[in-house]
């Protein structure tokens, strides 16, 4: 059976990492370990995440930043498979591991699928919808929802980890390495997987919207591949349809 490293990146995380340690608690698949990587919180986040009995490992230490964090997760998981639940988001419902390990077979390194912006009420405010991954999607703007993307940990140790240079687009340019470059076997999972709170590095507003076009772009140079930048913006624009 397959085994299931999920990494909670967080830092002071205390008014929302209650939520995500309890669904990753009331998971029907139980073959997984909960490693926390913790940015050296000053408030109670470790006492919380240290109150549940499922969390396998809990690392504390200053860091360079969330993909330093994700690195340091992947660098200590000891599952097949690896997944990032952030510290204010939570899995759909307590079937979502079990889907997302469904979707695994030997042909597959990597699955993903839809997301779910919320409030604090619980309430939806946006919806991703992802789709099967086609060579030259990311062109176009696309690129799965991070939150809900699973992958082999033998890729990363084939081809790399997290791109500590950047700061909100080390995730797109993970991802976009992955399955345009290397082109690495995916497998799409058309059924919400994570539930996110809506806001957070980046999605606050015009300023961020810059820096994370400015950073995807050099994703696409150090990955040797040519963009058009008005076409990519012109289908970036497009994804305001996600909030109807």
């Amino acid at each position: 059976m397959l085994k299931v490293s999920i990494i909670t990146v967080c830092y002071n995380s205390s008014k929302t990492i209650y939520k995500t340690l309890e669904s990753v608690k009331n998971q029907k698949f139980k073959n997984f370990e909960h490693i926390i990587i913790d940015g050296k919180s000053t408030d109670n986040t470790l006492e919380i995440c240290s109150s549940f009995s499922h969390v396998k490992k809990i690392i504390s230490e200053k860091d360079n930043g969330v993909y330093d964090a994700f690195n340091k997760g992947i660098a200590c998981s000891e599952g097949d498979i690896i997944g990032f639940l952030n510290s204010d988001d939570v899995y759909y419902n307590t079937k979502s591991l079990d889907l997302i390990v469904q979707n695994f077979n030997d042909n597959i390194d990597c699955v993903f699928g839809n997301l779910l912006y919320i409030n604090y009420k619980g309430e939806v405010v946006r919806r991703w919808k992802s789709k099967t991954f086609k060579k030259g999607a990311f062109k176009k703007a696309w690129m799965p929802a991070h939150p809900t993307f699973y992958c082999r940990k033998e890729i990363y140790d084939k081809f790399g980890g997290y791109k500590t240079k950047y700061i909100i687009a080390g995730d797109f340019e993970l991802m976009l390495r992955f399955l345009e470059r290397k082109r690495i076997r995916s497998k799409f999972i058309d059924k919400p997987i994570i539930r996110m709170l809506s806001g957070g590095l980046s999605n606050e507003g015009i300023i961020s919207k810059i820096k994370i076009l400015k950073e995807e772009f050099e994703a696409f140079k150090e990955n040797k591949m040519d963009v058009n930048k008005l076409f990519y913006i012109f289908h970036k624009a497009g994804k305001i349809r996600e909030f109807f």
